[in-house]
């Protein structure tokens, strides 16, 4: 798998790895985000024990696995304690921890144990990987966990930015990339399936019986829940644009009081977050919800309704590609806040933002918000996934100071922008995607 971007949680890694004393990281993120590949990459060129967790039998599968690296391992006794205090003082990494937790939930506090007793006053570095976000989360990061407050680093690894995609497209249009994007999102291991041209591709793909484009979401979910059927009528409602709680319920005949703890463990896990408008609290009843990454949100949308079309072999890509500008609406809202927060870092915005989000109220909508709240100034900023006239960019943004009246920010210094696809003549604060290879440089 090609390398890409990653700057900084391989720095921070490499420097844990340098440390003189004991090094307890944890490294978390959903499936295919690239977990393991940077683990990896930050240990190349060190000596290291790596062992990939399964779903039963860990303590000899482990002795085995590592003999091979370290032949006097298979002289030691067979429980976690003796090969932890035989591998003090080495970089031990164990991937999937969840599933030891899984086989024997006791593994918690054994490590506890073992850290305590054995590894603390060591060079020992143990990482420990995970790919079920609920379960690392309750079972090593949380306060009720026995290995709260152990760590000394962690780090939950997100998908990359959509300007990263060039570095695995490098012929592509920005437009391509864009529609790459719409599909796989910013995961490394869907990015590497791809091939251009991209819509060649996916109807090829489609076509195959052993595509991993239908079994994928289900190979995800039962990593975390137990039961998919319900999860998968809300992450449904949700791609088909029903992001209120009354809109959700609603599309999955469910009641309220059923609702909110799929909600919650649906944010926890990964695969929806919940956003309120930006001058409204995080408790706003106001609150909406969307799918977090691309794939996800792709999959429900157009995977899921047509399963049985695409298992018989009579699915026409085409049924895509017809709605795919409408799918693409709210995917370039996310690369547009993406952009507008790489401008922001470089310094290239009217002002330094601290904070960034969307505003609507009673049906009216501003994608991107800017604020310094300090400063008492704003920027606001419309997304557009199409070709704009100049006569066109006039309208949005006398719009966008019509809006402006209602987010309550009557005392604050406002700017506007937009960001299109393309343009017909360049403003101040007015993109296209041609203003992107600034990022990818």
């Amino acid at each position: 798998m090609k390398f890409v971007d990653r700057v900084e949680e391989l720095n921070a890694l490499q420097q844990r790895l340098d440390s003189d004393g004991f090094e307890l990281i944890v490294v978390y993120g959903r499936r295919r985000i690239g977990k393991t590949r940077l683990v990896l990459e930050a240990v190349k060129g060190r000596e290291y024990v790596y062992y990939l967790a399964v779903e039963g039998d860990n303590l000899r599968h482990f002795k085995r696995f590592v003999s091979k690296t370290v032949p006097e391992l298979r002289h030691v006794e067979e429980d976690w304690v003796s090969y932890f205090h035989f591998l003090r003082d080495k970089i031990i990494v164990i991937d999937e921890y969840p599933n030891l937790v899984k086989e024997d939930p006791r593994v918690v506090s054994i490590f506890q144990r073992i850290v305590d007793l054995t590894l603390r006053n060591s060079r020992t570095k143990l990482v420990l990987l995970g790919s079920s976000v609920s379960m690392m989360s309750n079972k090593v990061l949380s306060y009720s966990s026995p290995l709260y407050g152990r760590r000394t680093a962690s780090i939950r690894l997100g998908p990359l930015k959509f300007h990263h995609l060039r570095e695995f497209f490098p012929k592509s249009s920005w437009e391509e990339l864009v529609e790459i994007y719409g599909f796989a999102g910013g995961v490394p291991y869907y990015l590497e399936k791809v091939r251009t041209p991209f819509w060649n591709w996916l109807g090829e793909e489609l076509k195959r019986p052993d595509t991993f484009i239908v079994y994928e979401m289900d190979f995800l979910m039962k990593y975390e829940f137990a039961e998919t059927t319900t999860y998968k009528k809300i992450l449904e409602a949700i791609a088909h644009g029903h992001t209120t709680p009354k809109e959700i319920r609603e599309y999955a005949r469910m009641r309220h009081s059923d609702l909110t703890p799929y909600l919650r463990n649906l944010i926890e896990t990964g695969f929806v977050i919940r956003e309120t408008p930006i001058t409204e609290g995080p408790r706003s009843k106001k609150g909406r919800y969307f799918i977090r990454d691309s794939f996800t949100a792709f999959w429900f949308r157009y995977i899921y309704p047509n399963l049985s079309a695409i298992e018989e072999g009579i699915f026409d890509v085409e049924e895509i590609w017809l709605d795919y500008p409408n799918y693409l609406g709210p995917v370039f809202e996310r690369i547009a806040r993406q952009f507008i927060a790489e401008l922001n870092k470089k310094g290239q915005l009217p002002f330094k933002a601290t904070k960034l989000g969307k505003w609507w109220h009673k049906g009216e909508e501003i994608d991107i918000v800017a604020l310094n709240e300090r400063e008492r100034k704003a920027l606001l900023v419309e997304a557009k996934w199409s070709s704009l006239t100049e006569r066109d960019v006039r309208r949005i943004l006398r719009s966008l100071e019509r809006k402006a009246e209602r987010l309550g920010l009557e005392d604050y210094e406002k700017h506007y922008g937009i960001v299109a696809k393309r343009v017909e003549t360049k403003h101040p604060l007015v993109w296209d995607l041609g203003d992107f290879d600034s990022l990818a440089c």
